[in-house]
């Protein structure tokens, strides 16, 4: 029997914002359910159970069937987040896309292990630090690892807000160092990201600002290891700002067609 996979959304193409790919162009199958509840996650909608009618159940064809209409039937690069994606038997969903030739990469904060850890092309491990208000179990942590049998590229993510984070991120890095690092500077005003809309604007002067204070705590420690990124906020303000940029220009080589 077909096992179901609950989703949240999907949607793309779009630039992914965070992590190791960041800048790739990206289709997302965000799934529903979390076994989280991190003080400043931006995805509620895809976490809390009131949103539970929101959520559609759906086959691995089916999320394939969307995921190639919106790449057009062209190979992408499926992000597969959440919510926590690791609560859904995905294997099938990954033996499916790899027929069409897709790439994939599954981001979780390491809290539960699967077998088909080893299946995707990128395990993304996103420890929750200490502003989340939750406590990473370092054994099931482990379990994902080794779940993965070194078979994809498997890095860690680590959201960064203030001196504590920074602690927890060198400590994890220290537990790890076979594993790349990736450091994004946290938001500290939700934004909420849909397919559609953005329903809050961050302050982005706030967001380089913590920018440039862990950019210069990693120099500081010469930590030349670690890789700092923005905050995704910010990746969303340009990404809106280049859409109404190529809109315009559009619109203006459209009327000088008409001339």
């Amino acid at each position: 029997m077909t096992e179901l996979v609950r989703i949240s959304e999907i949607f793309g193409p779009t630039i992914q914002g965070e992590g190791p790919l960041i800048g790739r162009p990206t289709v997302f199958v965000r799934t529903a359910g979390c076994d989280y509840r991190c003080e400043w996650c931006d995805t509620l909608y895809a976490v809390l159970p009131e949103y539970r009618d929101e959520w559609v159940l759906m086959t691995p064809p089916q999320i394939m069937t969307r995921v190639n209409e919106l790449a057009k039937d062209r190979p992408v690069l499926v992000s597969l987040s959440g919510g926590n994606p690791a609560l859904h038997p995905l294997a099938p969903l990954i033996a499916l896309g790899r027929r069409n030739a897709h790439s994939f990469a599954l981001e979780t904060q390491g809290s539960v292990s699967q077998a088909w850890f080893a299946e995707p092309d990128w395990l993304i491990l996103s420890p929750k630090p200490p502003s989340s208000g939750m406590t990473t179990d370092w054994n099931n942590f482990e379990n994902c690892l080794k779940a993965a049998q070194n078979k994809p590229r498997c890095v860690l993510k680590i959201v960064v807000f203030d001196d504590a984070d920074y602690s927890f991120a060198r400590t994890a890095a220290a537990r790890y160092p076979a594993l790349p690092v990736y450091l994004q500077v946290g938001n500290p005003t939700p934004l909420i990201e849909t397919s559609t809309a953005f329903t809050d604007q961050p302050d982005v002067e706030d967001l380089m600002h913590r920018l440039r204070w862990l950019a210069d705590r990693v120099l500081a420690d010469n930590w030349f290891a670690a890789t700092v990124l923005p905050s995704r906020a910010c990746m969303g303000q340009q990404a809106r700002h280049l859409s109404a940029l190529v809109a315009a220009q559009t619109r203006c080589a459209s009327k000088s067609c008409r001339r």
